[in-house]
């Protein structure tokens, strides 16, 4: 069983590779919750997330015959990195199986860590399959992205370290994948401050560690979907599991819309970059997926930063669709001079500003006497967008919003 010991002893094995990441207090999301509101920075962990400390311990326990064989593992990206980190450091031999579809920025950081990179499966369940496929044919050794106890103890260090920044912690809250991280840390919080709570949040579209508490065994999802790829997995570990239903005090979910809206608040607000996994912790006080008190201490650990910048685009629009900047509409215009200019009278009258307009007298969804528009504007926020839709279809407008 894993146990406050084994963090201790991880903390010594990792300390010269991953870095003491910043913890700092958020004066923007303490005044918007009334909770007091810290954020562990693991985004700047090397690699740039948590996964370099389970991956040192992992590595640092193999035997010499093992790491003259290699190591193999599978990862949607974070777990790739700090394996290939961790095992080029060490002089050993890593191969690693990533989903097809894995953020294109993830894959060219793993390899220039020095990993052989296959690229396999729809997911990481998939990618995983292959990766034993090759453990059984190579004679490597299987590093797994979370259900191991080393794994664990490498990702609890984390916990020592909010620990020690913010001994007043009242609660903890931790993104859930497999279940690795929530783990080591709520054993390194829970063995030394029992009464500090701990909260796993996890995606929508990836909710099995949620389903299993619920039913009382681990639960395997039949897909997952989401925009946090790095806690994408169909199910928590079989190890893992026992620890949060032990440690974890409460299981929530968000959904992306609410995730994109924690990200841009980030980068808007605490010039702070992180990925979909990231920012979900945050995302889970911002939109109260938990009860806590004012003045509340909570630590949200932001779990990773390697964000694909499409996907970052992505996400940033959608973001700004959520919180009324960013609005996308069509409408149907007479074809006619002085048409778009009426239309383009209201716009004014509420400074609506005009990223980008289509006009198409062309298309076959209207009459040949009239014209489609399509608009992209920069708006102030949701009372703004309400006023604004409320005019153009008191003028008559008929009106689809697009985004």
């Amino acid at each position: 069983m894993l146990e406050l010991a084994d963090i201790l002893e991880a903390h010594e094995r990792v300390r010269e590779t991953s870095r003491h990441t910043p913890l700092e207090h958020a004066h923007t999301y303490s005044a918007m919750t009334g909770a007091d509101v810290h954020l562990k920075l693991e985004n700047f962990q090397r690699t740039g997330a948590f996964k370099i400390r389970g991956a040192t311990n992992r590595i640092a326990t193999l035997s010499e015959e093992q790491k003259a064989a290699g190591v193999v593992t599978a990862s949607a990206g974070n777990h790739a990195q700090g394996v290939a980190l961790a095992a080029t450091r060490s002089g050993v031999d890593s191969k690693i199986v990533m989903p097809e579809h894995a953020p294109i920025s993830k894959v060219k950081a793993t390899k220039s860590y020095g990993a052989e990179v296959v690229l396999s499966g729809r997911d990481y369940n998939e990618a995983a399959e292959r990766a034993h496929e090759i453990e059984r044919e190579e004679g490597r050794t299987y590093v797994h992205a979370f259900d191991d106890e080393d794994i664990m103890a490498g990702q609890g260090t984390i916990g020592l370290e909010i620990l020690e920044d913010c001994p007043d912690v009242e609660t903890v809250v931790v993104p859930i994948g497999g279940g690795g991280l929530i783990s080591g840390i709520a054993t390194a919080i829970k063995e030394q401050k029992p009464d500090t709570r701990v909260i796993g949040v996890q995606a929508e579209g990836a909710s099995s560690a949620a389903a299993s508490l619920e039913k009382g065994e681990r639960v395997s999802l039949e897909g997952v979907d989401t925009i946090a790829d790095g806690i994408a997995t169909r199910s928590v570990g079989e190890q893992t599991f026992p620890y949060i239903q032990q440690y974890v005090d409460e299981v929530v979910t968000v959904s992306d819309p609410e995730i994109a809206v924690a990200l841009v608040y980030l980068l808007e607000r605490s010039k702070t970059l992180v990925e979909g996994a990231g920012a979900v912790p945050l995302a889970a006080v911002l939109f109260e997926q938990f009860d806590y008190d004012e003045d509340e201490t909570i630590v949200a650990a932001l779990c990773g930063g390697n964000i694909d910048l499409n996907t970052l685009t992505n996400v940033i629009v959608r973001g700004l669709v959520e919180t009324g900047r960013y609005l996308k509409i069509r409408t149907v215009l007479k074809d006619r001079p002085g048409a778009l200019e009426d239309l383009l009278d209201i716009f004014t009258a509420h400074q609506a500003n005009i990223y980008a307009i289509h006009h198409d007298r062309t298309s076959r969804d209207v009459e040949m006497s009239d014209t489609e528009v399509e608009i992209e504007l920069e708006m102030r926020g949701p009372d703004h967008v309400d006023a604004f839709l409320s005019d153009l279809r008191g003028a008559g407008y008929d009106v689809d919003i697009l985004a």
